[in-house]
């Protein structure tokens, strides 16, 4: 294990002297930590996440200790704080590498412009069998989301943090034409990835058939459908939320194969919302129909 780094003037560890590529070949480089999870070489699908970035996304995943982590990289700048100080614990206890770097450096290497001056490197997430959400742990009801092509990161994490955020058993993503978890979604997620379970899928199509012969009810987003949201009953129902794409919103074939579709109530003159935020709204009205007693 190596020993803790020396705090500086300002609270926050003296970068390691002696070694001034600290860290190099570690990160990605030139930004390219947003191509992570892409299929390999061999046609092995990822989902990504192994490369962490962000105070709160990178405590989140110290604290849920539920992945390994191998290397976590600090800037040698940054003011002292709670979090800055908990990460530097943890990563004691679990003896896990701190490399403080300088600032350019880390920018340099970092996926983000928004890493907060810490960045983690860890196992990705793993896919589970679609099937294994069918009956959660804890032996309650399937509460799923499902997104059909939503490929923009932010939207993505922040999908993620309200499902997490939600009660969300798991989440079924398509292995094309959606996003990965990169560096952004986990910065945008800050450590909701750490908690949800993933299944990763061929199809979204086919993932849904599944879900309704197993008894789920799966209710897809459409802007304008008749039924709204706030119509339906989600208490006591095995429940898959669908979410669409930013431009096009749900697939055709996803479409057919819901058990239903509903519309979020507005009263503005824009047509649609943003689909994170479609999904929020759909996610907590469920939840708050579910907390009922």
């Amino acid at each position: 294990m190596t020993p803790p780094p020396k705090r500086g003037g300002r609270g926050r560890p003296t970068p390691q002297r002696g070694n001034p590529r600290a860290g190099r070949g570690e990160l990605s480089r030139g930004r390219s930590g947003e191509q992570r999870g892409r299929s390999r070489p061999n046609g092995v699908d990822e989902l990504g996440g192994d490369q962490v970035e962000g105070r709160r996304s990178v405590l989140e995943l110290l604290e849920a200790n539920r992945r390994p982590v191998t290397k976590v990289f600090m800037a040698a700048d940054l003011d002292s704080s709670e979090q800055l100080d908990r990460i530097e614990v943890l990563c004691q206890q679990r003896k896990i590498n701190v490399d403080v770097v300088s600032r350019s450096r880390l920018e340099r290497e970092a996926g983000t412009e928004s890493h907060q001056g810490v960045v983690a490197k860890t196992k990705p997430l793993s896919s589970v069998p679609l099937d294994d959400l069918f009956a959660p742990e804890g032996r309650t009801q399937p509460f799923l989301l499902v997104c059909d092509g939503v490929t923009d990161p932010h939207n993505m994490g922040s999908l993620l943090r309200s499902a997490e955020c939600a009660g969300v058993t798991g989440v079924v993503l398509p292995r094309h034409r959606s996003a990965r978890v990169t560096p952004t979604v986990t910065k945008v997620a800050t450590g909701a990835i750490e908690y949800l379970t993933f299944s990763m899928v061929p199809g979204i199509p086919t993932a849904l058939d599944q879900l309704v012969k197993a008894g789920i009810e799966v209710v897809g987003l459409a802007g304008e459908a008749k039924q709204s949201l706030y119509e339906l009953p989600l208490r006591d129902v095995p429940l898959a939320i669908v979410v669409g794409s930013e431009e096009k919103g749900l697939a055709q074939l996803s479409r057919k194969r819901c058990s239903r579709l509903a519309s979020i109530p507005h009263l503005g003159s824009i047509e649609s919302l943003n689909a994170s935020v479609a999904g929020g709204v759909a996610l907590f009205e469920a939840a708050r129909q579910r907390a009922i007693r």
